[in-house]
């Protein structure tokens, strides 16, 4: 049965289809996996055993009478905790909605259910989803499997180890300043961003209203292409939906990168970063270059400011949001996210609006940069993934410094821009821990980076490597 779940969500789907693998026998694997080795990770907050087991057996049962329910007919999908699904309890990892049962789906998940997913359960998260280690105070710390004492990122870390920890074939987590790539390049797995706008909010506790985003997060490129063209169109329900329609981004994933141009900020890209990182990412480069593409330079004038813009909107919106109980319940928070609350509320209109002038600014210079270049790629994170517990981490010249600033620096180019972002693994570390390269592209052009993305794992083997479980 562990041999099924070592199998791609696209190569199992097709077996699925053919008959030759049951839908049953795919959630009893997944099941029998997270309570071997759950315990440890603590990637999951409510598993859904019956439930799956249930909707398991009806889909076999259709299966086995010719019908097609979708493309992701019968495959065992995990949901990030603050994405509500009717009558389920959904917590966004906090002891505040800890018993909260929404009335109704939220559409990524009701688009899911109509592909033929089947949920396997919600993974565990940072509270509320600010932060990025996945250390939650009321439902455990998620831990990397690649190595227990190590962190997983986040927000969305028990998403990415479910994924990496072969509990499921895919998950959905959310975005905001990094919160999908993130822990998809610590745990060596592929997550999307999408365009801003690209997939519905409806339904998911927001963090920062103006950046928020629900992605796929899956072991290939091939795989995040399906689950994404499963998730991604229009919803009325959601203010900042784009009215575009659905795409299938499955065509012209083999398109090869000849001709690919690939933007690189130098003097940003390959500043302050750890050595492994650096020579895993200029590795990267090299192999585009042999697949075809082509390297510029460009310069974006104003990219240093990114930082202290993210930390500003993603402070006064959440802080926003949190207000009422966070007078009414100060002790149902967590410490650092209680804190970071308490710090938003200290900033003044004139921070959080200059921060939103830049981002205008920050994006009008990447819309330019677009018309000589088709992709920018850069570093998803600075550093590999750092022990339990830490709060500061050495980056170059042996000086400390705060983790949540430093791990948004590459991320927080796409989040404030709005622009699509895909993390793709890159290589490993001394350590044997992941890293992860950034493909960044144009609004609402994430075919282009699938395409690059397919084509860097079609040459490489990093994506096929697996965490030994304990």
């Amino acid at each position: 049965m562990s041999d099924l779940l070592d199998l791609t969500l696209a190569e199992t789907a097709r077996l699925v289809r053919e008959r030759k693998v049951s839908p049953v026998e795919l959630v009893e694997a997944s099941l029998t996996r997270i309570k071997a080795h759950d315990g440890v990770l603590k990637s999951f907050i409510t598993v859904f055993e019956e439930q799956a087991l249930q909707v398991a057996r009806a889909t076999q049962l259709l299966t086995e009478a010719g019908h097609e329910l979708g493309p992701l007919q019968g495959i065992p999908i995990a949901l990030k905790d603050n994405i509500a699904v009717r009558a389920t309890r959904t917590t966004a990892g906090s002891k505040i909605l800890g018993d909260w049962l929404p009335d109704a789906d939220a559409t990524v998940v009701t688009r899911l259910r109509q592909a033929g997913a089947i949920f396997i359960g919600k993974t565990n998260m940072h509270e509320f989803a600010w932060g990025g280690t996945s250390a939650n105070p009321h439902y455990g710390a998620v831990r990397n499997p690649w190595d227990t004492d190590r962190f997983p990122a986040g927000s969305s870390g028990g998403s990415a180890v479910a994924v990496a920890a072969r509990f499921c074939f895919g998950a959905v987590g959310t975005d905001t300043g990094g919160s999908i790539r993130l822990p998809s390049a610590v745990n060596g797995i592929v997550g999307l961003r999408p365009s801003f706008g690209r997939v519905s909010n409806h339904g998911v506790v927001p963090l920062a209203w103006s950046m928020d985003t629900v992605g796929p997060m899956t072991r290939t490129v091939e795989d995040c292409a399906l689950m994404f063209s499963a998730m991604a169109g229009f919803d009325a329900r959601d203010a900042a939906s784009a009215q575009r329609g659905g795409d299938d981004y499955l065509q012209g994933l083999s398109g090869g990168c000849r001709h690919l141009r690939i933007g690189v900020v130098p003097d940003y890209f390959f500043d302050h970063l750890q050595a492994p990182v650096r020579t895993a990412v200029k590795d990267a480069l090299a192999t585009f270059v042999d697949l075809g593409a082509q390297l510029v330079d460009v310069d974006i004038q104003n990219i240093r400011g990114n930082i202290s813009a993210q930390l500003t909107i993603e402070s006064a919106e959440p802080s926003t949001y949190h207000q009422r109980n966070l007078r009414e319940r100060p002790q149902d928070y967590g410490d650092d996210v209680r804190t970071l609350l308490e710090v938003g509320e200290m900033l003044l209109a004139t921070h959080y609006l200059q921060a939103q002038r830049y981002r205008t600014l920050l994006r009008a210079e990447f819309i330019e940069a677009f018309k000589t270049v088709d992709v920018f790629i850069c570093p998803t994170l600075p550093f590999t993934a750092t022990p339990m517990g830490a709060t500061t981490v050495v980056i170059d010249n042996g000086i400390e410094e705060d983790m949540l600033s430093a791990i948004m620096q590459f991320t927080g180019i796409a989040s404030l821009t709005g622009l699509p972002a895909l993390n793709v693994p890159c290589g490993f570390d001394p350590d044997g821990m992941p890293m992860g390269m950034q493909i960044i592209g144009r609004p609402f052009d994430e075919a282009t980076l699938f395409r690059a993305g397919h084509a860097f794992q079609q040459a490489t083997g990093f994506h096929r490597r697996a965490p030994v479980l304990r």
